[in-house]
């Protein structure tokens, strides 16, 4: 263990050889959001299925500091909307995301919520994205637990500012304060 004297007189790359650690406290803060995100329940339709089998042993959501799957929005950071939204739910799904404590963050799950999926009518929201800013989308009809999975490491990337896009560019980090 190192001790007072050593931080003054040792390198930097000899005191993290040690154990040691440097960093931000953006950067540490950024790192615990990202890794204890809590979801609010918010399963509309058929992708809910889906959203609570990605909490079984086989898929274990658990791994990434998400299995805490909050009834209440004032004690959750991450609204799953999973599934079709209707017209007349659309302000209930506004409430609970303002009612839900900065920073939020919100994952749009399947086709349906992402853009209408097959139901092109006047009675269903076309995309999520027109009632609250969503953060991550995830495709399929309905999408496997893997893919909901694979939406939570995004966004936990996101978070912490490690998020890249197709051609391999740097996206731009979450604020984790304001939003």
């Amino acid at each position: 263990m190192a001790t007072l004297t050593d931080l003054f007189t040792k390198d930097v790359q000899e005191l993290e050889n040690e154990g040691v650690l440097f960093t931000t406290l953006e950067k540490l803060i950024a790192w615990g959001r990202s890794n204890s995100l809590w979801p609010a329940t918010f399963g509309l339709a058929c992708c809910a299925i889906e959203m609570m089998a990605s909490t079984d042993a086989r898929n274990d959501l658990a791994r990434f500091g998400s299995e805490v799957f909050r009834a209440s929005p004032r004690q959750a950071d991450v609204m799953i909307v999973a599934g079709r939204l209707s017209k007349k739910m659309a302000p209930v799904m506004r409430r609970v995301y303002d009612q839900m404590p900065d920073p939020k963050w919100v994952i749009s799950m399947g086709a349906c919520a992402s853009s209408g999926g097959m139901f092109n009518n006047y009675a269903i929201v076309q995309n999520v994205d027109s009632v609250v800013p969503v953060d991550v989308f995830v495709p399929g009809c309905p999408p496997r637990p893997e893919a909901l999975i694979y939406a939570v490491t995004q966004l936990q990337k996101k978070i912490q500012g490690k998020a890249r896009d197709d051609e391999g560019r740097k996206l731009p980090k979450i604020e984790a304060w304001k939003r």
